[in-house]
């Protein structure tokens, strides 16, 4: 059994599915893997319901698959030292409301407080990953707790059979093709090279839809709904919905529907090519094992980029055509030839492809980051001395 046996995680939503995403993986696995009593806090439902049906938007507080979620609203929020869990954490350093601080500091033993913070590649991550930070007035320490790719870090999300499930999924073409086909995809289609498709609004997706349409093989891209909706109409020559597709050249464009994670997760081992975005659709593709491009989100003064050629240099230094077509999918610089850089990394997918596998391998030596947080924990909460109040 474990020390500690309830958690709040408080979310607010700024990267619309990315941030819940997130919160709600490492819920779900908590709850199922660990028997830990979450309650998740989170201000946008809205976004929620995207990425788990089951998630009504209006409500106050629901349970959902054994996870209290309780949406959290700005005012009117009240607390004693009673409603504070084992576990408190903030994630990507939101601010937690004022009270429920008051009332951490009144419980006895304390919460063990932690800052969960966003996923990086940097070198400096190790250095700050479960440094302590001391509130300035009250008898309570925040320890900052960093995702990560190596030892010194946290690791990153990953559940519990979760390769197991990709390698059965992926070696079973009768499987692979029944899920495309609910998807809507024909035989025609799922015969072609695929590609799913996750970015920003700024993406330069009509560049890439102009190569793949005077391409010399048949390609299908995925678009779920919502996502890059002007380039995808601009293509279609309409308004585009889930369910429709259009084909012009080499080219077809299939928008599908909003996918629960589960889904998602077959979208990306089903396809030949990922382009994802942000925290959590990343840290999917490196799961899946498959060639991936990254569209990080943008930051002021184009700080994202140094986190972005960070990862390149750890994923991949030594294939040029990944880094070239990713940086320039970031508008890193200039003025870039499209069909070069997709023909050069198509000429080296089997490379980048291998990379992939072995990066796979090369993370599931760190641990999944949930069992690491969960061991962190319980270190500071033995440490305090707390488990014997």
């Amino acid at each position: 059994m474990p020390l500690l046996k309830t958690l709040h995680l408080f979310c607010r939503v700024v990267d619309n599915y990315g941030d819940i995403g997130i919160c709600w993986r490492l819920s779900t696995q908590l709850q199922r893997e660990h028997g830990i009593a979450v309650t998740l806090w989170v201000d946008d439902l809205a976004s929620f319901h995207r990425i788990c049906p089951e998630v009504d938007a209006e409500a106050a507080t629901q349970e959902i698959a054994g996870i209290t979620v309780r949406h959290w609203r700005k005012d009117g929020l009240e607390f004693t030292a009673a409603d504070v869990a084992d576990i408190v954490i903030e994630f990507f350093a939101v601010d937690i409301p004022e009270n429920y601080i008051a009332a951490m500091a009144l419980r006895n033993p304390r919460p063990v407080w932690i800052n969960f913070e966003g996923l990086s590649a940097e070198e400096w991550v190790e250095g700050c990953h479960t440094l302590p930070s001391p509130h300035p007035r009250l008898p309570l320490t925040k320890h900052f707790f960093f995702p990560g790719y190596t030892g010194k870090t946290g690791g990153l999300l990953h559940e519990r059979g979760l390769e197991q499930q990709r390698l059965a999924f992926q070696s079973d073409r009768a499987v692979v093709s029944a899920f495309l086909a609910r998807l809507g995809m024909t035989e025609q289609e799922m015969a072609a090279t695929k590609v799913s498709m996750f970015c920003y609004p700024c993406a330069p997706l009509e560049a890439l839809f102009d190569v793949w349409q005077h391409g010399s093989k048949p390609m299908v891209c995925l678009v779920p709904e919502g996502v890059a909706t002007e380039q995808v109409a601009a293509f279609m020559g309409k308004q585009s919905s889930a369910g429709v597709a259009q084909t012009r050249g080499a080219l077809t464009v299939r928008v599908l529907p909003f996918l629960p994670q589960p889904d998602y997760d077959k979208l990306l081992w089903a396809c030949d090519y990922n382009f994802v975005r942000g925290e959590d659709s990343w840290v999917r593709a490196q799961w899946a094992g498959r060639p991936f491009v990254w569209h990080i989100y943008p930051q002021d003064e184009n700080l994202h980029h140094v986190k972005l050629r960070a990862f390149l240099q750890r994923y991949a230094p030594d294939i040029g055509s990944l880094n070239e077509l990713t940086l320039q999918w970031n508008a890193a610089a200039g003025e870039p030839e499209w069909a070069q850089l997709w023909h050069g990394f198509q000429a080296d997918a089997p490379k980048i492809a291998k990379r992939a596998e072995e990066w796979v391998e090369q993370l599931l030596k760190i641990g999944d980051l949930t069992s690491n947080l969960l061991k962190f924990c319980e270190a500071v909460h033995m440490k305090s001395g707390q488990s014997t109040l």
